[in-house]
């Protein structure tokens, strides 16, 4: 992995950490070139987030690729997923919940328990950083059927 990815993977986590443990409390705002990109207590379809607490932590960061028209398949987070669109349009279906676009540069804090399906619904390819606040033991990605639609 080369070293400049590693570092940034690096920070993702501490920043992770330290907004972890600040406990909801804002990052100040005041630090030059600090950009606050999500700060929320709720998911996208407005579930609480909350954490596990059956295991020891484990946080996890991934980069999740999907090419033009590719789809993740419908699935479900059993615990806090925060991402962030590096590159590329993603395109949500919640189901009965609507769906919700999201372009490069903005970060979401994914629905935990709402079966969802992604879909590059752009021309090239959607990069997205994911950072799993999840527990030993706990998968951050179950499959999950798709949700009856509303009549």
């Amino acid at each position: 992995m080369p070293q400049v990815r590693l570092s940034c993977i690096m920070l993702v986590c501490a920043l992770a950490f330290i907004s972890l443990a600040a406990a909801a409390e804002p990052v100040s705002s005041d630090h030059p070139g600090l950009q606050t990109l999500l700060s929320t207590g709720t998911t996208v379809t407005d579930e609480p987030i909350r954490y596990p607490t059956a295991a020891p932590p484990r946080v996890t960061v991934v980069e999740i690729t999907l090419l033009p028209g590719q789809q993740t398949g419908w699935h479900a987070h059993p615990v806090p997923l925060i991402g962030y669109l590096l590159e590329g349009e993603l395109t949500v279906d919640y189901g009965p919940l609507g769906q919700r676009t999201y372009h490069k540069g903005e970060a979401l804090a994914e629905a935990m328990n709402e079966a969802h399906n992604g879909r590059n619904s752009g021309d090239g390819p959607v990069r997205i950083l994911a950072v799993f606040i999840g527990a030993e033991g706990i998968a951050g990605t179950v499959a999950a059927p798709p949700p009856p639609r509303r009549q």
